[in-house]
């Protein structure tokens, strides 16, 4: 009886699992979004949303851990996934790059050497909260558009509107790695 239970139960979670995990397969669009938009706004939300998993129990000294002289630090990372996604803000919204004022927003986007140095010392959340914000208005942005914009060209371009925000999805998705694998290399 007890075995016969153990199998029961085994393929019950065996059942239950497949059918979340079949369940969080599925990408439907946003609700306020048209479809085409929707979708990627869906898929940019699970991104970060994994990303931020990953990394909001990290300490002070986790989130500063550079695995070698060439590497960046998790918290610069974090930045430079928001910077990126501002700086995709401005160029299918507003048909521009980032500013002289907008300096911490270029070297957050650039990286490497600058920003190894110049992002540290602050806790992971403040990294978050930098990137929720741009991601707020990423959203309040796009609802104002329809799927029309969307497969647009962008102004003085070779890309469409589409493209740059799967970029920017196919972007956190790469980062998210590499995070991972900093996380896994982290003396504990």
């Amino acid at each position: 009886m007890k075995k016969a239970f153990k199998y029961f139960t085994v393929s019950l979670l065996l059942i239950l699992c497949c059918n979340f995990s079949a369940q969080a397969q599925k990408i439907k669009p946003a609700k306020g979004f048209d479809t085409q938009i929707g979708n990627v706004v869906s898929m940019l939300e699970d991104l970060k949303s994994r990303v931020t998993r990953s990394v909001s129990g990290l300490s002070q000294e986790e989130t500063d851990f550079l695995l070698d002289e060439n590497a960046n630090r998790i918290g610069a990372m974090i930045y430079h996934l928001a910077a990126t996604e501002k700086y995709y803000q401005l160029y299918t919204f507003e048909n521009r790059g980032f500013n002289k004022s907008e300096n911490e927003w270029a070297k957050a986007l650039g990286l490497g050497e600058n920003g190894r140095e110049a992002f540290q010392n602050k806790p992971i959340r403040y990294y978050l909260d930098i990137w929720n914000d741009v991601r707020k208005e990423t959203l309040r942005l796009l609802k104002t558009k329809d799927d029309k914009w969307f497969n647009s060209d962008v102004k003085n371009s070779n890309m469409n509107n589409h493209w740059a925000w799967y970029h920017v999805m196919e972007h956190q998705a790469n980062h998210m790695g590499q995070i991972r694998l900093i996380i896994k290399r982290i003396n504990k």
